[in-house]
């Protein structure tokens, strides 16, 4: 909606988030599904944290990296789904124009943290696979850290940019958002003046942050299954195909969803789908990582085996 200037303007000081229901019963039901979903997404990835701490036969840079990657996915769940909770239960669902900024800026600059992070996991699955006993020479602590910064500066970057460029904008009309959080198109779309420059450099970042790095982890492993192809024994082939399948299938699981909702044409956009589909890669593969890693992968498993171990020689 445009206001042309000289009329009276009252500026939005909150917003409302009207979530997915006006239910209360409904909404009870959905308070308790999704404290479980926010439970188990936090107790998995930070069971998959302590685990790797713990055991130094997990201090290798792939696990260095998978810590991360539950880092990221806890602080991602985090921002979004205790606010959400609050509000199924509470008559009051407003969220301040300074909470609503801080809520868009954390949740997109982790979520552009992870899209660059999967590129650096692909990487080590590279050198790792086509170049084993290079491995600890080429990822260095030092190179794995500076890789992990990196990613870590290039999210909240661009997440600074997006997010200027939204709350910039003037809201002078309606302040209710039909989504469940702050999320950036959802809260554009109230703004009183035309948001076509604001959508374009969206745009831009969206596809920059989805082209590059998929195209990075393609090329990635179109080495990785060459490679993979020539190891002679059957083993050690499905060794490294095991490996790699855990990465792409999360790498799946958030790409897909993300693209559909930040790469379409604003023409296709709909805010009962997007709630749905944002729900799904914020906090279902949250969830899902920690179990794909840890029922795929034999040393997690064996990490917590020998925790559990101790757990009850210390009784």
């Amino acid at each position: 909606m445009w206001m042309p200037p000289g009329q009276n303007q009252s500026w939005v000081s909150e917003f409302i988030l009207l979530g997915f229901s006006n239910d209360p019963t409904f909404n009870r039901i959905l308070f308790v599904a999704f404290l479980l979903l926010y439970l188990s997404s936090v107790l998995g990835n930070g069971l998959i944290i302590t685990l790797i701490c713990m055991d130094t036969h997990l201090h290798t840079p792939m696990y260095f990296f998978l810590c991360v990657l539950s880092l990221l996915d806890m602080g991602y769940v985090t921002t979004t789904m205790p606010q959400m909770l609050v509000h199924l239960l509470a008559h009051s669902q407003t969220i301040s124009f300074a909470g609503c900024w801080l809520q868009m800026y954390v949740f997109c600059a982790l979520g552009l943290t992870e899209c660059t992070f999967f590129v650096v996991m692909a990487y080590d699955r590279y050198v790792a696979i086509c170049y084993p006993l290079h491995y600890t020479v080429i990822l260095t602590w030092g190179l794995c850290t500076r890789l992990t910064a990196g990613t870590w500066a290039c999210g909240f970057f661009l997440s600074l940019i997006h997010t200027f460029l939204t709350m910039r904008l003037p809201y002078c009309g309606p302040n209710v958002v039909n989504h469940y959080f702050c999320e950036g198109p959802s809260v554009r779309s109230l703004a009183c003046m035309d948001t076509h420059l604001t959508e374009k450099m969206d745009l831009v970042i969206s596809v920059f942050m989805v082209v590059v790095p998929l195209s990075l982890i393609l090329a990635s492993y179109m080495r990785i299954a060459q490679a993979i192809l020539r190891i002679k024994p059957t083993e050690g082939r499905c060794k490294a195909f095991s490996t790699c399948a855990s990465h792409l299938t999360v790498v799946t699981f958030f790409y897909a969803p993300a693209t559909y909702i930040y790469t379409r044409p604003n023409s296709s956009y709909s805010h009962e789908q997007d709630k749905q589909i944002s729900l799904f890669y914020n906090a279902f593969t949250a969830l899902l990582n920690p179990m794909v890693y840890s029922l795929r992968n034999k040393d997690i498993k064996g990490a917590f085996l020998k925790v559990m171990g101790q757990g009850r020689l210390a009784c």
